[in-house]
């Protein structure tokens, strides 16, 4: 279908475009911006007048514990594709799950679907799972997920043949020993609050490890969700160093603390813990320099989840419909222009995985978002279309709204407010 998107802001971080103007879309792919190519004829206009037009967000981190559902969310929240990672039931460790988990998200035509792969079978941190399979199956990268690979041995062969067949290895740097016992930031809020605590060096010893193994192999390697300054400083100086590896902040690090744990809101729980404010501050720094993308660690959960005491209730959050605004909000706080946020929701993440390069020039893949950046919204159970309601974030009312998300050309989500 041919359509024409008009009348909105055109950002696009790559080539630093801003400005008003058309879009042209056409088979699925960027025809033209400004004026219409030549011979096009729309079949469709879409009208984004006081809108942001930009290319498609891509979230590093995505659980789909009802795929129709929070399939539907990403879209909703302008995400036109999403890393699953391999912590399913069972987890994807076989080339069937993985290209069964590719097949069904394509059968649904919203957002797309990347799986990482398991790293291990089982993701038991023993033997290496099917890799080669897997790759083949669709998977992007490999993963433990939220379980470590305890054998430091393990881990450098399964970093040794990962770097032999160019894959990339992603991992969560959370040392096993230091924080099975813990539930929050090991500080001043948990020992006044009488939680067990996880200390900053259950990152950092991980890190430590994972960037001489990288080192050593030469493996590219993606660490997830940093929490710390000290975690930063150390991917920062791989980074100057010239090793493969990049890393992620989960969009709630960035804006809260582990002061936002109140009086044992199970909501503020999170793997890894909310820090300090000092560690929210030098993530933000970290952020806003380029060193790390943004994602939205989005864990959908059931009341029965969350409604628990503090130590008993399950991590995470949901956050594929807050990713947007909450990144505008961190923006404005700390002072970074838009394109340079929306760099971090698209092109960052591109590059992490290797992708084309997300843009609105011509011949890219036509995966849109149009955002109003100034729509007040409330987060609600109501508002909320993924399955999980768990966020720190209900009953508080955000800024930036997505009003409509197309992926490869189609309108897959249009706000009907």
């Amino acid at each position: 279908m041919n359509i024409e998107i008009k009348n909105g802001r055109l950002i696009d971080p790559r080539p630093g475009t801003d400005r008003v103007a058309s879009l042209y879309i056409a088979a699925g792919k960027i025809a033209g911006m400004g004026e219409a190519p030549a011979g096009f004829v729309v079949e469709r206009s879409i009208d984004a007048a006081g809108c942001v037009v930009c290319p498609g967000l891509i979230d590093l981190g995505a659980r789909l514990t009802s795929i129709e559902a929070e399939l539907e969310a990403a879209v909703a929240g302008g995400v036109t594709s999403v890393v699953v990672p391999p912590d399913a039931d069972p987890p994807l460790d076989e080339p069937e799950l993985a290209d069964r988990l590719v097949h069904r998200g394509a059968e649904i035509g919203k957002a797309r679907v990347l799986p990482l792969g398991a790293l291990t079978l089982g993701l038991k941190g023993e033997r290496l799972a099917e890799l080669a399979g897997l790759k083949k199956a669709g998977c992007v990268a490999f993963s433990q997920a939220m379980v470590p690979v305890v054998d430091t041995e393990a881990l450098l062969r399964a970093m040794e043949y990962a770097a032999t067949f160019g894959f990339a290895v992603w991992l969560q740097p959370q040392d096993y020993w230091l924080a099975r016992n813990g539930i929050a930031h090991e500080g001043e809020v948990a020992s006044r609050l009488g939680l067990a605590g996880i200390p900053v060096a259950a990152e950092t010893i991980t890190i430590a490890t994972i960037v001489q193994l990288a080192r050593d192999t030469g493996c590219r390697v993606h660490l997830t969700r940093l929490s710390s300054a000290a975690g930063a400083a150390l991917a920062a100086q791989a980074q100057a160093e010239g090793l493969p590896i990049t890393c992620d902040v989960g969009v709630h690090h960035l804006l809260l603390s582990e002061n936002d744990i109140g009086f044992f809101n199970p909501h503020a729980r999170f793997v890894p813990p909310l820090r300090s404010q000092c560690d929210r501050q030098a993530l933000s720094a970290a952020v806003a320099a380029g060193q790390a993308a943004i994602c939205s660690d989005h864990t959908p959960l059931g009341a029965d989840d969350k409604m628990l005491p503090f130590g008993e209730a399950r991590p995470g959050a949901t956050g594929l419909e807050v990713l947007l605004p909450l990144t505008l909000k961190w923006a404005a706080e700390a002072g970074v222009g838009l394109a340079q946020a929306l760099a971090r929701l698209t092109l960052a993440p591109a590059a992490i995985l290797g992708l084309p390069e997300t843009h609105l020039t011509a011949g890219a893949v036509a995966d849109i978002c149009i955002f109003d950046p100034a729509a007040e919204w409330q987060v609600s159970a109501d508002t909320l279309r993924s399955r999980g309601k768990n966020s720190p974030w209900l009953g508080q009312t955000l800024t930036g709204k997505v009003r409509a998300t197309l992926v490869g050309g189609r309108v897959v989500f249009a706000d009907r407010a």
